[in-house]
């Protein structure tokens, strides 16, 4: 039975432990920087063991890798390029769900002689969502647009942002601030976050979408030859991106994001009601013809084994699973770097996991 290592025990990462402890097929070691999680988490899996390790230190990662087949870092986004080395130094195969143009860079170039497979990004966006467009994609010849949107919201809005916590605040926070790539007229290029507002409608509901980092992954720099104009936008409701940019720049809080992210934690209540609105289009040429291909989904918090996971939650844990699970199937190269545009759309849905995408 191969052994995959957890690192974080938040809200992902105890998803991500229980479909695989669950599936009677990994044994599974769960790090944290607290005891609780770990204990919780260890009682209610026979399978699940773990200890509390310090995510910046080496030989604290070294004691939980040694011996491991894979790594899935559910930990804050900036901790991976550590994990990303001891994962190579241990010959570990390593996952992570990062949408930090910076950090993926770095595991980038870990990954360039590794003899085993690194897999950043790969989550629900960046992650499934670049699976979708290359599918989208796969009938068409000359393809000039490629629009990616995904937005996490509350079912229930109570609040003027109507918005509430369903992940990482840290990892929200950092991607209303950093610079977006897109491609633009064929070229690679930066955005500015929070800019080129646009309104979709969605199944009947009402939504904005506007500049966000790292939702893209590797996609533009694969697709810059190829496609003339790709981009990546952050769903939420109407109003929420002018209230950000009062926030970010009108109270300079982009320059105090710790403190804005205490604001948030502190102010801003989290939600296990919540749904994940995903719009992915392509316009190209379809049997000579100018046509757009469009795939659209809504998937809402549920139920699973006698308990209620949030739609983040499921998403962004049946992303990653489900890719682990493709390599421990074989249906993956075992080493170098693994580019989420490769992975076929068929097969992920067709996986045990996946399968809370279909």
């Amino acid at each position: 039975m191969n052994t995959l290592v957890i690192l974080g025990a938040g809200k992902i990462g105890r998803m991500v432990c229980h479909l695989l402890a669950k599936s009677g097929d990994y044994s599974v070691r769960i790090g944290d920087a607290a005891q609780a999680p770990i204990d919780m988490l260890s009682r209610r899996y026979p399978n699940v063991r773990g200890q509390v390790v310090d995510f910046g230190n080496s030989q604290s990662l070294d004691a939980l890798l040694q011996g491991a087949w894979a790594v899935i870092s559910c930990a804050p986004y900036h901790c991976n390029p550590l994990i990303a080395e001891r994962a190579k130094e241990h010959g570990v195969h390593y996952f992570d769900l990062t949408e930090d143009v910076w950090v993926t860079q770095q595991v980038k170039e870990l990954a360039a002689d590794s003899r085993t497979l690194f897999a950043p990004q790969c989550g629900l966006a960046p992650g499934f969502i670049t699976i979708v467009a290359n599918h989208l994609m796969r009938s068409m010849t000359e393809v000039t647009d490629l629009h990616l949107r995904v937005g996490a919201l509350p079912r229930y809005p109570s609040n003027r942002l109507k918005y509430n916590l369903t992940w990482s605040t840290e990892g929200l926070i950092n991607e209303y601030c950093n610079p977006c790539e897109s491609v633009l007229h064929g070229e690679l290029t930066s955005v500015p976050p929070l800019e080129q507002l646009e309104r979709l409608t969605i199944d009947g509901g009402e939504y904005e979408a506007f500049n966000t980092s790292g939702g893209l992954g590797t996609l533009a720099i694969t697709l810059k030859d190829r496609v003339k104009n790709v981009n990546y936008k952050t769903i939420r409701y109407p109003g929420h991106c002018e209230l950000m940019k009062f926030l970010l720049h009108d109270l300079q809080m982009q320059e105090h994001q710790g403190m804005l992210r205490d604001i948030f934690e502190r102010s801003m209540p989290a939600t296990f009601q919540d749904q994940i609105v995903i719009f992915v289009s392509a316009t190209g040429t379809y049997h000579g013809r100018l046509t757009e291909r469009t795939y659209a989904k809504t998937i809402y918090h549920q139920q699973i084994d006698g308990e209620n996971w949030s739609g983040i939650q499921i998403t962004t844990a049946a992303g990653v699973t489900a890719i682990v699970d493709m390599l421990h199937e074989g249906k993956l190269p075992s080493s170098g770097l693994l580019k989420m545009e490769t992975i076929d759309y068929e097969a992920f849905l067709q996986n045990r996991f996946g399968k809370y995408y279909a």
